[in-house]
């Protein structure tokens, strides 16, 4: 069996996709080539049935479909140009790293060959992700329909043909995640100010985050039908809507979130 896939980099990230692909059927451990130097993460993606490596010379005869990169930012300088040798247009390299653009990875890469990026997040670690990609001309619609084939392992995944719209992605969904576990942090202070014991404040905030979330996913109606539906007039929801959206409050706080997790992404993808 050859190896379709190789995985540079199997920390959090990338051993929740091998460990989705595999789980899934959507590859088998033969057809995966894990390189990752550090030795504890290496073996349990040998645990896994999969070519485990310390560097990528060990698998210099393998000639990949995709070449995955879950990695951090700053070490892709070091790393990529050690796959050079597959830069022949006949692999597409995968980048689940923010904030590093197609071009960089071309100019690492040594040419124009195709790349895809990726935004992930960490709930794809338990497979409830959401995964946007984006890829350059010279990825074919098969290697497109082969990755989002393989990133629905992890949850849900969409295309964007704008490499610029990234940053908007980061911001939404990227980072998305910390917004939603700080809002969790603060039902549960608000509910323990309200003189619920702390482990209930948090099992009800968590609960009902988690709930709400699936219904609205789940549900033929929009979010804002939705919140109609719970908020009878002049009751107790309706009172603390009102803090909330008096003269767009919490649209405009948001709104002010986002547009400066997107600022600093642009800011980060130029530095």
């Amino acid at each position: 069996m050859g190896i379709r896939v190789i995985l540079v980099g199997c920390g959090n990230m990338g051993f929740a996709m091998l460990s989705g692909w595999l789980a899934s059927g959507r590859l088998e451990a033969g057809e995966v080539g894990v390189v990752e130097p550090n030795d504890v993460l290496r073996l349990r993606a040998d645990e896994l049935g999969t070519h485990a490596h310390e560097s990528v010379a060990e698998l210099a005869d393998a000639r990949p479909e995709l070449v995955i990169f879950a990695v951090k930012p700053q070490v892709m300088g070091e790393v990529v140009p050690a796959y050079r040798h597959l830069a022949d247009g006949g692999t597409t390299f995968l980048s689940v790293a923010a904030g590093t653009s197609i071009a960089t990875f071309e100019a690492l890469l040594g040419g124009s060959v195709p790349i895809i990026r990726c935004m992930p997040n960490t709930p794809a670690s338990i497979g409830r992700g959401m995964m946007v990609t984006v890829a350059n001309e010279k990825v074919s619609d098969a290697t497109k329909d082969f990755v989002a084939g393989l990133l629905s392992a992890s949850g849900k995944v969409a295309q964007i043909d704008d490499e610029a719209l990234m940053d908007a992605v980061t911001a939404v969904s990227g980072s998305g995640p910390a917004y939603v576990f700080h809002f969790i942090e603060c039902l549960t202070k608000a509910g323990e100010t309200a003189g619920l014991p702390s482990d209930v404040a948090k099992l009800l905030a968590m609960q009902t985050v988690y709930g709400a979330g699936c219904l609205a996913a789940e549900s033929a109606e929009e979010p804002a039908e939705l919140r109609r539906q719970v908020t009878s007039p002049n009751g107790t929801t309706a009172a603390a809507l009102a803090v909330f959206m008096d003269e767009g409050r919490l649209e405009k706080l948001v709104g002010k979130a986002v547009e400066a997790a997107r600022a600093r992404s642009v800011e980060l993808g130029r530095s």
